[in-house]
């Protein structure tokens, strides 16, 4: 099983590297079939704070019939996360994935990238909770009905509100793939449990 981490430009390191170690930790430690494959518009993504990271492959070389899943870290405005975020490119990605009803799973801000796609329109979800709920307000803009918790799933569609719950929307995604006995397994063995 294959997940697809998208790294937006500006995304946020620490919630893109909690999929890499909850799954690095299911597939190297207990043997479980799965993978993430990075992603971005170019070769080396900067990330918010200034932190090149080399992707797997580029948006347009993907195959989407290839990936089980489909993950977005959030990210920083001012690093210029929402140029990537809401570009016409991902937002076909996010639809396509979410037509074939596999799982999308966002952490932070990102759950507005899957907003401007249109795929939350009429739905609920969370996002970035604090500063006065400003993103939240922004998100409820697109017609989504907001669940202020710290992770809000509905239909195959995970959204999460700050960078703390990075690590149970890896844990979701990887018992959506594994099960939920084989994660609580991992979960445990990272410490989490």
């Amino acid at each position: 099983m294959k997940i697809l981490l998208f790294l937006a430009k500006g995304f946020e390191t620490m919630e893109a590297s909690v999929f890499i170690d909850v799954i690095g930790w299911a597939r190297n430690d207990y043997h479980n079939d799965v993978e993430v494959v990075t992603c971005g518009f170019q070769k080396t993504v900067i990330s918010a704070f200034g932190v090149p990271v080399t992707v797997d492959v580029l948006l347009d070389n993907i195959c989407i019939d290839e990936y089980d899943a489909l993950a977005i870290p959030g990210g920083f405005e001012e690093f210029g996360f929402y140029e990537e975020a809401f570009s016409e490119k991902l937002c076909d990605v996010i639809n396509k994935f979410n037509c074939q009803h596999k799982l999308i799973a966002t952490v932070c801000v990102a759950a507005l990238a899957l907003a401007h796609s249109g795929i939350l329109t009429g739905k609920k979800a969370t996002t970035y909770h604090l500063n006065n709920g400003i993103r939240q307000k922004q998100l409820a803009e697109y017609g989504v009905t907001i669940v202020n918790e710290p992770v809000v799933k509905t239909d195959n569609i995970i959204t999460s509100y700050c960078p703390q719950t990075a690590p149970d929307v890896a844990f979701i995604l990887l018992e959506y793939l594994i099960g939920t006995e084989k994660m609580h397994i991992v979960k445990s063995a990272m410490g989490f449990e």
